[in-house]
């Protein structure tokens, strides 16, 4: 018989998290149609629940001294909602396209990142954000960079005895701005062919003086365009569009499947990074 536990407090989550194993629940739109997939390819176990949704303080978005709190239980329209910075553009444009209006009331940022899917489309936006993971267990609290807590396919650092608590993201300075777009069969309801995230921080000749760019659906976890990032810095973020060529790409290493060959994927990515450097140009000059 599947145990369900609600804790109504984090040290109760936390009590039961390292007593057992349990599936944590938060927004619950990843664990139900997981569990219905399992139990069609005739897989009928079912793991114990603890449902978090009850402990107060995990959710919403604030500002805490050089950094933003985003707590776990934080929902995907709460980030549509959320009065934030232009930094945050990318993320709530992958937040638009999370499904439909009911999976993005009960979706949540954190679980998107738990899950590990290769196609999210969060975790590339925390990559370019430089996010970091807050994880408590009983023992205390510890911090994981967003680079390092996907380490596999659908797979994190998160130990047994952890729960996610928050994502933090530093301050940047006004200037940062963000971008997200995302290859899909159609434009909403759809899993990611290829995704690509960017921040880019100009100084005030329109140069670029900082740049993170990751890209989704063509690796096992999101990948950094590390070798583009150095070759656009301090270069004008007008031409930053015709600097990215296949070879920067080249990290990735997307599979075929039925949504798209290997070569497609990789070909869609550098497509899809181009026009996001483009678009943040263009954005600059309007401003401008």
């Amino acid at each position: 018989m599947v145990a369900y536990y609600r804790a109504r407090t984090l040290e109760e989550a936390l009590a039961v998290r390292r007593s057992r194993p349990v599936v944590v629940l938060a927004g619950g739109t990843d664990v139900y149609p997981a569990r219905a997939a399992r139990v069609g390819w005739g897989d009928l176990a079912h793991g114990d629940i603890l449902d978090i949704t009850a402990i107060a303080g995990l959710r919403g978005v604030r500002e805490v001294a050089d950094h933003w709190r985003i707590g776990a239980l934080t929902t995907w329209t709460d980030l549509l909602r959320a009065d934030l910075p232009a930094l945050f553009d990318g993320l709530k444009l992958a937040g638009r396209e999370v499904g439909g209006v009911q999976i993005q009331n009960r979706g949540t940022l954190a679980g998107n990142i738990c899950t590990a899917s290769p196609a999210g489309d969060g975790a590339p936006n925390l990559l370019a954000l430089d996010a970091s993971i807050e994880l408590a267990s009983s023992a205390g609290r510890r911090t994981v960079a967003m680079a390092d807590f996907i380490d596999g396919y659908r797979h994190t650092v998160c130990r047994a005895d952890e729960i996610v608590t928050a994502v933090l993201v530093p301050a940047a300075n006004s200037r940062a701005q963000s971008r997200f777009l995302k290859l899909g069969a159609r434009k909403y309801l759809v899993i990611s062919i290829a995704t690509v995230a960017g921040v880019i921080e100009t100084d005030a000749a329109g140069r670029i003086a900082a740049v993170r760019l990751a890209v989704g659906a063509c690796s096992a976890r999101p990948q950094r365009l590390l070798a583009l990032e150095a070759d656009l810095l301090g270069q004008p973020l007008a031409a930053a569009a015709e600097l990215a060529t296949a070879s920067h790409c080249e990290i990735l290493t997307p599979i075929d499947d039925i949504r798209g060959s290997a070569a497609y994927r990789r070909a869609a990515a550098l497509a899809l990074t181009r026009d996001l450097l483009r678009d943040l140009a263009h954005k600059a000059r309007r401003a401008a």
